[in-house]
């Protein structure tokens, strides 16, 4: 149906790569462009040999709106599928409205020197993508994403009116490492250590990092520590469903992991301002992601398996009821699909299902649109026939009252 670039080439962009190639009724051309373009050009191997389609790459500094420009009017895609960094957020989409180009992307812009995120940012170009008659879908991964595409399926099948909303990830898989991180190490760093936030009787309420804790149970997993967090599609969901009197987002972490995280913060390792080290400036927590392991090259040993959903409480003609919808994806099945993990693939399938919907004119209109402002089903639909299938459960007790 149409060309697509993808920008970003690490565990996302090699799972996005993957399955665009495995729609290619859809995708009818396809081009990886990152950085570094040796790291394309592997992604671009591996998936002819998983697949037998072919795919272009190419050598783009999405910091650079003046390169990324060069490259769209180069190529000249349809769609931009950005799962780069979300400091760039906003340079691709300045170079997609100068070039006529729609955008898609899976996380909020966060300025680089300033560990904080929201939406306004990107909000901010609704009237410049609609006055151009593009279309920017914002937060397709899975959270955000899946979890906001849940909640309006809820919505729009289940409830008259919704009121109670626990998005609720856990990883329950083992990469065999000491510590980790299951995708960019210096944005998932920057992004448990802040203090966390939930949305309350019409205001936010603000919380020490990892304050709110308790045991939940996981299905296929059992009982995991979970903490309450700030995750920014909350922001949206607040807004585009304002009968919501309480919504909360909880993430598992292990005890080692937490113990991991305290010591980087306390030796300053987890620092984003500058330092200079034998007359170099350097960014510590730069510096620190430098000597991680690449998310990217985790799953080959990555056991067990990720579970997130929504639990929700609300009412249907006049009685509260209980909705838990939820997937559970195996670390190992994705890397046995893509050479990814599965945090990664649950990232990644949704970006391409998005950019589908797109493409086959479902989720196309002017302006700027979180991905619950559109239809679920199509979407909804897809994800049990792409990798990433869904199951419900009524009226159970939620563990979260």
């Amino acid at each position: 149906m149409g060309k697509v670039l993808i920008i970003g080439a690490g565990g996302v962009g090699t799972v996005v790569a993957n399955k665009a190639a495995q729609n290619s009724d859809v995708f009818t051309e396809i081009m990886l462009a990152s950085r570094t373009q040796s790291k394309c050009d592997a992604i671009a191997a591996d998936v002819k040999k998983r697949s037998g389609v072919a795919i272009k790459t190419a050598k783009v500094d999405a910091d650079s709106v003046a390169e990324l420009v060069g490259l769209l009017n180069r190529f000249k895609p349809e769609l931009v599928i950005n799962v780069a960094l979300p400091y760039q957020d906003l340079s691709i989409m300045d170079a997609c409205l100068e070039c006529g180009v729609n955008y898609l992307d899976t996380a909020n812009y966060e300025p680089k020197d300033e560990a904080h995120f929201e939406y306004s940012w990107q909000w901010a170009y609704q009237d410049k993508f609609k006055k151009a008659g593009l279309t920017a879908i914002l937060g397709c991964g899975f959270d955000p994403g899946v979890t906001s595409i849940f909640t309006a399926y809820a919505a729009k099948h289940h409830f008259d009116e919704i009121q109670y909303l626990d998005i609720v990830d856990c990883n329950a898989g083992d990469h065999g490492k000491a510590f980790a991180t299951n995708f960019n190490p210096e944005i998932n760093i920057r992004e448990v250590t802040q203090k966390g936030k939930y949305w309350e009787n019409g205001s936010w309420v603000e919380t020490e990092p990892h304050e709110i804790h308790k045991a939940l149970t996981y299905p296929e997993i059992g009982q995991k520590e979970s903490y309450v967090i700030y995750h920014e599609e909350l922001e949206s969901l607040v807004k585009n469903f304002p009968t919501l009197k309480r919504a909360r987002f909880w993430m598992t972490f292990g005890q080692e992991y937490l113990t991991h995280l305290r010591v980087i913060q306390n030796i300053g390792m987890a620092r984003i301002d500058e330092v200079e080290y034998n007359g170099v400036k350097i960014v510590p927590i730069q510096f620190l992601k430098a000597v991680l392991p690449d998310p990217g090259k985790l799953g080959e040993n990555y056991t067990g398996q990720t579970s997130i959903g929504c639990r929700i409480k609300g009412l249907k003609n006049g009685k509260e009821r209980t909705y838990y919808v939820y997937n559970n994806c195996s670390h190992e099945a994705a890397y046995k699909e893509t050479g990814a993990q599965g945090v990664s693939y649950t990232t990644g399938v949704p970006a391409t299902i998005g950019a589908r919907m797109f493409m086959q004119g479902i989720w196309k209109k002017p302006g700027v649109f979180n991905v619950e402002e559109f239809n679920p089903d199509p979407f909804m639909e897809q994800l049990n026939k792409q990798g990433l299938p869904w199951h419900e459960i009524f009226n159970e007790d939620l563990e979260l009252a």
